[in-house]
This record gives C-alpha cells, sequence and structure tokens, in this order.
C-alpha cells in the first residue's frame, strides 16, 4: 500500500471517495468537501489547508483521511486556545497544526476512513502513522482528530493519543408515531409549556414548510442565507460558510440538504438549515426577521423533531451547547476528539487537564440528565 497528500479533494477520485463514505455522513462526502473548496471557505486565508491522506493499494483508495493544516484554531468546536496561549507563553510556536475533521462542523463522524473489504484495524493504523509523518513534514506541534466515532477513539488511544470528552444535545427518536405520541413521554408540566411554545407561533399566524437542497430556486436560497448570515453578523463576524457554498450543495448534494422556512403569510420570516441521512438529522444554522414569540425553538427542534418522526429517522443532533434543548427531549451525549502532542512537556501538562476536565465533564452530563423532561428518564 502507498501514501498520498493532496492538497485538493478534486485530485481524489469521487466514487472512490465516497465509496469509503458511504451515505450516513453526508459532511464527509465529496460533494460537501468540494463545496466547500470550491465555495471559498478554505484555504491559507480562511486557516484551513487541504492535506488530505490517501491509502492505495491494487484496488485503488483503500482509505483517507479529512486531515487540514491550521494556523489558527477557528471554526473546530474543541477549543484549544488555552494551548495555544501556554506554547506562546514559554516562547514556542503552537501553529501549525494538523486537524483531521470536517470543517465547521461539529458532527461525530468516521475520520480514518476505510474501505469496507480490507481489515479496518491495520488500515486505520496505516493510516495514524500517515498523519504523524504528515505533522512531522510539515513542523506541525499537534494532531487534532475532532468528533471521531468509538472505533477511531480506540484506534487513536492504542496509538498513544491523549482523548478528550465533551457533551452535546441529542434527540433520539424512540419509535414515535408523531408528535403527540412523543410529548406524552413528557412530564404533564414540560407537555403543557411545549405544547404552549407551539401554540404562540401559530397564533402568530406563522406556517412552516419543508424544501430539500433541490427544491430551492435562487431567491429562496437568497433569502435563507441573508437569514444565515445576519445570525453570525449578530454576532460580530461574518460566516463560515457563503453563498456559493450553498449553491453548489444544492446542485451537487441537494436531497442531503433540508431547510425549514416559517413564512407570515407567504413572507419567509425564519428558516433554519438542516443535513440529514437515513440515520440522523444535524441542525446547522438558524436565521430570522423580526421577533416572534418561541420561533426559534419551534423552527430549529420541534420542526426537527416532527422531521425525524415523519422519516424514522434515529436521531437529531442539533448542534452545539444549548441547556436549553433539555427541557424540549435533547439528552446529554459525549463527543470525543484525539490529541497527538508532539511536545513531551506539553503532552504531560495536557494529559493532566484532560483527567480534571473529564471528570467535570462526566459531572455534568450526569446532571444535565437528571433534568430530562421524560416521566420516566430513558435508560
Amino acid at each position: 500500500m502507498s501514501l498520498a497528500v493532496h492538497s485538493s479533494i478534486d485530485q481524489i477520485d469521487p466514487q472512490q471517495w465516497n465509496a469509503l463514505v458511504g451515505r450516513a455522513h453526508p459532511f464527509l462526502r465529496h460533494e460537501f468537501l468540494a463545496a466547500l473548496e470550491h465555495g471559498g471557505c478554505l484555504g491559507a486565508a480562511r486557516g484551513w489547508q487541504p492535506c488530505l491522506l490517501t491509502l492505495r493499494d491494487a484496488a485503488g483508495l483503500a482509505g483517507a483521511v479529512p486531515a487540514y493544516l491550521k494556523d489558527n484554531s477557528f471554526g473546530e468546536f474543541v477549543f484549544d486556545f488555552a494551548w495555544a496561549e501556554a506554547y506562546a507563553r514559554h516562547g514556542l510556536q503552537y501553529y501549525p497544526k494538523l486537524t483531521v475533521a470536517v470543517p465547521f462542523t461539529p458532527a461525530s463522524g468516521p475520520r480514518l476512513l476505510v474501505r469496507a473489504d480490507l481489515e479496518a484495524a491495520a488500515v486505520r493504523a496505516a493510516l495514524l502513522q500517515g498523519l504523524e509523518a504528515l505533522a512531522r513534514e510539515h513542523g506541525c506541534s499537534s494532531t487534532h482528530m475532532l468528533f471521531l466515532t468509538a472505533a477511531d477513539r480506540s484506534a487513536c488511544e492504542q496509538a498513544g493519543w491523549l482523548l478528550r470528552r465533551d457533551c452535546q444535545f441529542h434527540w433520539t427518536n424512540r419509535g414515535y408515531a408523531d408528535f403527540e405520541q412523543y410529548l406524552a413521554s413528557f412530564t404533564a408540566e414540560k407537555r403543557k409549556k411545549t405544547r404552549r411554545e407551539r401554540r404562540r407561533v401559530q397564533e402568530s399566524g406563522i406556517h412552516f414548510e419543508t424544501r430539500l437542497g433541490s427544491e430551492l430556486d435562487t431567491p429562496l436560497l437568497d433569502c435563507v442565507y441573508a437569514f444565515h448570515r445576519e445570525t453570525f453578523l449578530r454576532h460580530g463576524h461574518e460566516p463560515y460558510l457563503t453563498r456559493e457554498f450553498f449553491g453548489q450543495i444544492c446542485r451537487t448534494l441537494g436531497d442531503a440538504l433540508m431547510v425549514k422556512i416559517a413564512r407570515h403569510g407567504r413572507e419567509p420570516v425564519a428558516a433554519a438549515v438542516f443535513f440529514w441521512s437515513e440515520e440522523a438529522l444535524w441542525g446547522r444554522y438558524w436565521g430570522a426577521r423580526g421577533e416572534y414569540h418561541s420561533l426559534h425553538f419551534e423552527t430549529c427542534y420541534h420542526q426537527g423533531i416532527e422531521f425525524c418522526i415523519e422519516r424514522g429517522i434515529a436521531r437529531f443532533e442539533p448542534g452545539t451547547q444549548g441547556e436549553h434543548k433539555i427541557s424540549r427531549g435533547f439528552e446529554p451525549s459525549l463527543t470525543w476528539s484525539a490529541h497527538a502532542i508532539r511536545d513531551q512537556r506539553f503532552r504531560a501538562a495536557i494529559g493532566e487537564y484532560l483527567e480534571r476536565e473529564a471528570h467535570w465533564v462526566d459531572e455534568y452530563v450526569g446532571e444535565a440528565g437528571t433534568h430530562v423532561p421524560f416521566r420516566k428518564a430513558p435508560e
């Protein structure tokens, strides 16, 4: 087998790349990564330089890693700014670093991609060795694998990487026939509150429509993007993803994109952007024009739950942060990252910190789990 490094996803055959990914993880598909590049979301100016690693055998692409050289820590959602500051205080360079992730996407999925007919453990081990060599070649202080699966986490742990955990809030579909049956699992108080939230939106004269990416014409996509951009501008910066990115995704991966559009009469007043597969729904971005009571909760959460119930989707990951999600049926769920730190002094210090942090995260998850709205907490 031979390893190679690519500065663009366009240098890799789409069919062979997608054969490693399947359809369960739209963010990892060739179309999504290509749209990031072609839409101007990546590159030196954005701090994400593609450095994609592939492993080939006689049959073609045997394995791959979505890796990027980074000169900052933005758009990762696993925060290591304090580590960079510690390096700087000691006169050392933290950047560049090597990050294995889908840019700007806090959704767990495979990172060490392996062809289905191969022995996965051996391929993962070879890919990790390739990452180590790549980091050395570029003078990286460290390598970081973000939002990884249990299988990749085990491979990293066996290779001596440090593991880090964090908490998101995910919704689980327990075979609900409709939203009312789902609400029946709530305590009376929480059920009443949710119904009141939904009623307020209806009483405002707002109704919803569902559009897949292939069903979004240019004017409507412009409107959705403007909502999304305004949310970022209110927080003081431009969005990570460009209008060009969304235009390409609609053309190349349209059915994996879903938008819930809130209308007041005929006028769009809010939108939430999702991606989905048969296995999961991922909430990504939201924006609104004007103030409507409970509209955010309805558009981003209740509408997404209804979509999952209607289509039999197993889980709903609405993104990072947000304890307000708990009362709407989202339960604490651990996410994982792995970190290879080259400097042994910093590796020891970071490892000690991660051990302490792990206790804090576990305590937080346990405490958050006591506040779920269900009559009996699910196992």
